[in-house]
């Protein structure tokens, strides 16, 4: 399980464990947070490739099974 800090998942690399669309490398672009600050309402995740965009629920980032820090 990887551990993740919000306030530092900005900008942060990830690697696909299984390619998505032929795409393997991934960059936290975006971040949306609650009023309060604290809570994660929305996290878009962008190919390093193609630029493609996506949003994904961030908790997933912690399942190594589908994806791993950094680029590998």
């Amino acid at each position: 399980m990887n551990k993740i800090n919000p306030k530092k998942l900005l900008n942060s690399k990830w690697t696909a464990v299984t390619p998505i669309n032929k795409e393997k490398h991934f960059i936290i672009s975006k971040m949306q947070f609650d009023e309060e600050g604290i809570v994660v309402v929305d996290c878009c995740i962008e190919a390093v490739m193609s630029k493609r965009a996506m949003t994904i629920n961030w908790l997933d980032l912690k399942d190594e099974s589908h994806w791993l820090q950094g680029w590998k």
